[in-house]
């Protein structure tokens, strides 16, 4: 399938109500159809892996068209530079998150990226850099202890970023380093209550958050 016929099949999928309720979630509504996340994962299987149609569906600036472009891009295709300048165009955070979750966090880069993101001063780069954080707690299985234990200071420093879509990866990510095995849960908590002395609104709302989750006795 080509860029063009997958745009136009996005655009015979509007919603405009859609686009209202995404709106009450935070999500822009700038370049936005409203077409389901189940139906651009149907289109992602049909169009199959492609680097340049994955370029061309970004370029197109439609919200959901960037959101198919990170199901069809070739993972072996992607560079840091790509990261960098899709990640600069980040306008809402389901956009950054599927970025990051079906695509950044697979790649070789996902490791330094989510360091140098998490100290960059745009929100939605910032919260890449903790998705990716989340994202890899999750599903790089052979990373070890250490790594994700050298997160955890760019998680305390970012506590005080009281803007919602920051905080918020922020938290995510601290819990998910913390359901990651015994150890790091121990580690997690023990950062979660040294990020609560810092007594800002944000740190106290991510580290009462986590201790919530990662204190109950079956947390996983």
């Amino acid at each position: 399938m080509t860029a063009a016929e997958l745009l136009d099949t996005l655009r015979a999928h509007a919603n405009p109500a859609n686009v209202a309720g995404m709106a009450r979630y935070g999500i822009s509504t700038k370049g936005t159809l409203g077409v389901p996340v189940t139906i651009i994962r149907k289109l992602a299987k049909q169009a199959g892996k492609d680097h340049a149609l994955a370029l061309a569906l970004w370029k197109s600036g439609i919200h959901e068209a960037r959101i198919l472009a990170t199901l069809v891009e070739e993972l072996g295709r992607v560079t840091p530079r790509q990261m960098d300048l899709w990640t600069r165009d980040f306008d809402s955070w389901d956009v950054c998150d599927q970025a990051c979750q079906n695509l950044f966090r697979y790649t070789p880069f996902a490791w330094g990226k989510a360091v140098e993101w998490a100290r960059a001063r745009p929100e939605f780069v910032r919260r890449a850099g903790f998705s990716l954080m989340a994202g890899l707690a999750v599903k790089d299985k052979t990373a070890a202890d250490q790594r994700f234990e050298s997160l955890l200071p760019l998680i305390s420093e970012a506590a005080s970023d009281d803007r919602n879509m920051v905080k918020k990866a922020v938290n995510w990510a601290l819990r998910q380093i913390g359901k990651r095995n015994p150890h790091l849960r121990r580690a997690a908590i023990a950062e979660a209550r040294e990020i609560h002395l810092q007594g800002s609104r944000s740190a106290r709302w991510i580290a009462s958050d986590a201790l919530r989750e990662l204190t109950r006795p079956m947390a996983e």
